[in-house]
């Protein structure tokens, strides 16, 4: 009806890696809701657009956590390269209406592609960032596969440094890759170069 709704692919985060290939989840909420930012890969936006708060705060982290040097670029696709999966339980959204298409149905099929994901016998770590994420953490402990789940708020400004489990200071890039490299001693280079 003439509503605006992002990403124009919503699907993308699906075309990146098959399950056997995931090593890592990035579980978030919805896509952005700003015009041409989400691409359908969670908390990434293409080259040339400004890095929204959520992914300012994610790169705030990679420096705390892991020292590294950021590019000027909000993309996250390198780490698809390397097996993260950037999934939101959502995968659409109305401009300017977070968590507008929740409940919709989508989450029926990124629940099977968790389940999916989680019963793949390579070890994974899951990332739940935020409590629509965090929902998830029952269903993927079901599974009984070599994994780690690392749980911390949202990395939105309203939430990122409140309480119970702050995201900023939460380290999941390097706890995700140290874990990573005790079970196979392959890691993930974080670094978006």
């Amino acid at each position: 009806q003439g509503v605006p709704v992002y990403p124009a692919w919503p699907l993308r985060a699906l075309t990146t890696l098959s399950p056997a290939d995931v090593r890592v989840v990035i579980l978030g909420q919805d896509p952005y809701h700003g015009p041409d930012e989400a691409e359908g890969l969670a908390f990434s936006v293409p080259e040339g657009i400004k890095i929204p708060p959520s992914l300012r705060n994610i790169r705030q982290e990679l420096v705390a956590d892991l020292g590294l040097v950021l590019p000027s670029s909000g993309s996250l696709r390198p780490w698809c390269r390397q097996g993260v999966l950037l999934l939101n339980t959502c995968l659409s959204v109305e401009k300017d209406r977070p968590a507008s298409h929740a409940k919709w149905g989508w989450e029926v099929l990124t629940d099977a592609l968790i389940d999916l994901v989680a019963a793949q016998a390579q070890p994974k770590v899951f990332l739940l960032w935020g409590a629509h994420a965090q929902a998830k953490a029952e269903r993927i402990k079901a599974s009984r596969q070599p994994q780690r789940i690392l749980m911390s708020n949202h990395p939105s400004p309203l939430s990122a440094r409140r309480p119970p489990v702050p995201f900023l200071g939460s380290r999941p890039f390097s706890q995700a890759d140290r874990w990573l490299r005790e079970q196979s001693h392959l890691g993930i280079d974080w670094a978006l170069t």
